[in-house]
C-alpha cells in the first residue's frame, strides 16, 4: 500500500511539472527577449549567492558577505556583456527563389560585424511556417571585427503556398555562458512554393481531345514567327505601298506594278485549363486537382500548345493566365471557395477540372472534363462524353498517362516530379 501511495504522489508531481512547463517556457522566452535569463550555471551561482548571503545574515560573518557580493557582481557583469553581445550586428536575408513542393529550399542569411570587438557565437532561430517543414536552430561561430559570414540552412517544403514571416532570432550566452539572451532582426522572408509538376510522358486522353481544337501544336509554334498569310487578290500599285508586296510575275504580265492583298492568318485556338474552385472539394482532392492542372499545363506547353489557366475568381478570371510564372503563382496560392454554379465560362475549348457532386455547366465545343470521385451516370444513362474520372486512392500520374475512357486515376506517391522552375518576374 505504501508503494502505491508513493507512486501516486510521484505521478502527481510529474503531472504538475508537465502542467507548468508551458508557463515556464513562456517566462523563459520573455526574460530572454526583454533582458536575460539565467543558464544552468548562472542559476547555480545565483542560488549560491543567495545561500551565502542568508548564511551571512544569520552568522554575521563578513567573509560570507564578501563571497556573496563577488558572485552577484560577476553575475551582473555577465548579464550586461551578454546583452551587449547582440548589439551592433548587421543581419540581411538573401533573396529566396521560388521552389516546388517536396523540393529542398536553401535559406541564406548574411551576418556582418562592424564593431571593433569579437561577437558571438550565436544560435540562429528562424520561425518558419509549418508548411515549410521544421527548422533546427543553427550554430553560428563568432565573428571577428569587420568579418562577414554567409550562413545557410535547408528546409524540405511540404505544401504549396505563399509563406511569409517578419523576423529572425539570434540567441547567445556569450561570453561567459551564465545568461541567455535573444534579439529579433526585422528581415522579412517571402517564400513561394509551387505545386508539384508531374513529368507526364504522354496523355492520350488530352491528345485525343486536342484533335477537336482546330489546330495542331505545330501551328502554335509557327504562330509566334513572322508570317504574311495567303494572297487574296492583286491590285494596282499606289504611291507609298511597301515594295515587298509587289507580285513581280503579274507586274511583268500586265506591264504595271501589281500589289498582293494579304489574307491575315487566323490565330490558333488556345486550350484553357479551367479549375473549378467553387465546387465542394475535399482538401486532399483539391491538392491533387492543383497538381494535375500544373502538370497538364506544363505538358501542353511542351507539346507546343499555348495553354492558359482560368479560375472563377482572381487574376485569371478574365481572359486567363498564359505566362508560366503567373500560372504557377496562381496555382500556388489558389484555395477552394465553394459557391453557386458559374454563370459564364470562356468561349475557347476547356479542360474542365472539377469534382463530383456539382452539375456540369454548358461547355464550349471541343471541351473535356476531369472529375474527382466515383464515376456517375448522366440522365441519359451513359457516362459523360470526354470525361475522365480520377480516383484519389490511386497514383495520379498513372491515371493521367493511361489510355481509355473512363480513364483511371491516381495519387501522388511514387510520381516523378518535373524539376524545371520558372524564374520569378520582378
Amino acid at each position: 500500500m505504501e508503494t502505491v501511495a508513493i507512486a501516486r504522489k510521484f505521478s502527481g508531481v510529474v503531472r504538475f511539472l508537465r502542467g507548468i512547463r508551458p508557463g515556464l517556457a513562456y517566462l523563459t522566452h520573455g526574460l530572454e527577449a526583454r533582458w536575460v535569463c539565467p543558464a544552468y550555471s548562472g542559476g547555480l551561482l545565483l542560488a549560491l549567492a543567495v545561500f551565502f548571503f542568508a548564511a551571512a545574515t544569520n552568522t554575521l560573518a563578513g567573509w560570507l558577505y564578501v563571497i556573496s557580493g563577488l558572485i552577484l557582481g560577476l553575475l551582473a557583469i555577465a548579464a550586461n556583456l551578454t546583452r551587449r553581445h547582440l548589439q551592433g550586428l548587421v543581419v540581411e536575408r538573401r533573396t529566396i527563389q521560388p521552389t516546388m513542393a517536396g523540393e529542398t529550399l536553401v535559406m541564406e542569411i548574411r551576418l556582418h560585424n562592424p564593431q571593433p570587438s569579437m561577437k558571438g557565437p550565436w544560435q540562429l532561430i528562424d520561425p518558419v511556417p509549418a508548411g515549410l517543414g521544421s527548422m533546427t536552430p543553427v550554430a553560428i561561430e563568432a565573428l571577428a571585427p569587420g568579418q562577414t559570414r554567409l550562413q545557410s540552412y535547408r528546409l524540405t517544403t511540404r505544401q504549396r503556398g505563399l509563406y511569409s514571416w517578419p523576423y529572425l532570432t539570434l540567441r547567445t550566452a556569450a561570453p561567459l555562458g551564465l545568461f541567455w539572451s535573444q534579439g529579433e532582426w526585422a528581415v522579412a522572408a517571402r517564400v513561394l512554393v509551387y505545386p508539384q509538376i508531374l513529368a507526364l510522358r504522354q496523355c492520350p486522353w488530352l491528345e485525343a481531345l486536342g484533335q477537336g481544337w482546330g489546330a495542331t501544336p505545330t501551328d502554335h509554334r509557327s504562330w509566334d514567327r513572322p508570317q504574311e498569310g495567303t494572297t487574296r487578290s492583286l491590285r494596282p500599285y499606289r504611291w507609298g505601298d511597301p515594295t515587298r508586296l509587289i507580285h513581280w510575275r503579274s507586274s511583268a504580265r500586265y506591264g504595271s506594278f501589281r500589289l498582293r492583298e494579304i489574307e491575315p492568318p487566323s490565330q490558333p485556338t488556345s486550350p484553357i485549363l479551367a479549375l473549378n474552385t467553387t465546387a465542394p472539394w475535399s482538401a486532399s482532392d483539391f491538392e491533387q486537382a492543383v497538381i494535375a492542372t500544373a502538370s497538364l499545363y506544363s505538358y501542353l506547353q511542351r507539346q507546343g500548345w499555348q495553354a492558359r489557366l482560368w479560375l472563377p475568381s482572381g487574376p485569371g478570371s478574365a481572359q486567363g493566365l498564359r505566362d508560366r510564372p503567373a500560372v504557377l503563382t496562381a496555382l500556388a496560392t489558389v484555395l477552394p471557395t465553394p459557391g453557386p454554379t458559374l454563370a459564364s465560362l470562356p468561349r475557347s475549348p476547356l479542360v474542365w477540372i472539377t469534382t463530383s457532386g456539382q452539375p456540369t455547366p454548358t461547355l464550349p465545343p471541343g471541351s473535356g472534363q476531369i472529375r474527382w470521385g466515383k464515376p456517375q451516370l448522366s440522365p441519359s444513362g451513359s457516362q459523360a462524353q470526354n470525361c475522365r474520372w480520377i480516383n484519389s486512392q490511386r497514383p495520379l500520374i498513372d491515371q493521367l498517362e493511361a489510355d481509355g475512357t473512363p480513364p483511371q486515376s491516381a495519387l501522388l506517391s511514387g510520381a516523378t516530379v518535373e524539376k524545371e522552375l520558372p524564374q520569378p518576374q520582378v
